[in-house]
């Protein structure tokens, strides 16, 4: 599904910008005549997923409504080294011009979603999920996590407004676990959801009786893990989310998931994608 206009058209311009600087792009209008046109296609350099296209869409319509973008291989779509995902074609001054944001934003969504579909591979074959975190570029949140979704994981919460989520800072100026979400349930509506965080055995066995939506299981070791799944099983049935996060990486994460967790968390999937390779061809 797309991601609205409203929502990504002030990124968008703010990319363009970024790149027009004060005099516009110098170098195409000194050497590209003004009746010049030319036909591109975006090919791949590597295997991997498709994200981003709703930015490069929109960073050519705002510089040439009359530009065509034909995508051949879409959002959240498989691909391989030399597979042409999508053709442009208008003005050659318009497309130099959209080239590099365009890019841009391909490149890094589909380095995210070419991650995560990694890290979904590993743990194919279990009940866990993979989800991503607020580890985000800033501003670019929305379009890190649809690439996420791109690459067949789950989002987190989107920010600090649409759920709570009770870290180990929060627990210290509360007073203690049982402080924080006895506040957390007292002062929240009824829909909203409630994570809290817990870092041992004994924080868990504290944090059960509450039924919060979830609990993150921060940085336990696979036997902790276990543990941890079979005393919240046996409290609360399948009521309770129980959420892996720390140490995860494509190593580790096929282990963790056979402990029996619900989610993993992985910042990685957006904090430490590679940018993925693709460039601007002549057709």
């Amino acid at each position: 599904m797309s991601l609205p206009q409203t929502l990504i058209e002030p990124i968008v311009r703010i990319a363009l910008a970024e790149d027009f600087g004060r005099a516009g792009d110098i170098t195409t209008n000194a050497t590209i005549p003004l009746g010049a046109t030319a036909n591109w296609v975006m090919r791949l350099r590597q295997n991997g997923v498709i994200s981003g296209f709703d930015a490069a869409k929109l960073a050519l319509k705002l510089i040439d409504k009359s530009a065509k973008l034909e995508i051949l291989l879409g959002d959240g779509e498989k691909a391989q080294k030399g597979d042409i995902i999508a053709k442009v074609q208008g003005s050659a001054r318009s497309l130099l011009m959209a080239e590099r944001t365009m890019l841009n934003f391909i490149g890094r969504m589909s380095g995210i979603a070419t991650l995560t579909s990694q890290f979904v591979a590993a743990i194919a074959g279990t009940n866990a999920k993979i989800t991503d975190t607020r580890k985000t570029t800033p501003g670019l949140r929305a379009f890190e996590k649809q690439a996420v979704k791109h690459g067949g994981g789950t989002n987190h919460r989107f920010g600090l407004d649409d759920a709570i989520l009770i870290k180990d800072n929060h627990i210290a100026a509360a007073g203690g676990i049982e402080n924080a979400l006895k506040a957390a349930k007292a002062n929240v509506g009824h829909l909203v959801p409630i994570e809290v965080e817990v870092d041992s055995i004994a924080q868990l066995l504290l944090a059960l009786p509450f039924y919060p939506k979830c609990i993150m299981l921060d940085n336990f070791s696979l036997e902790n893990l276990a543990i941890a799944v079979k005393k919240t099983r046996e409290f609360a049935g399948n009521k309770i989310v129980l959420e892996a996060s720390g140490g995860v990486n494509l190593e580790t994460v096929r282990a963790i998931a056979q402990t029996g967790v619900d989610v993993i968390s992985v910042g990685a999937l957006t904090h430490s994608a590679p940018n993925f390779d693709i460039g601007l061809d002549s057709e």
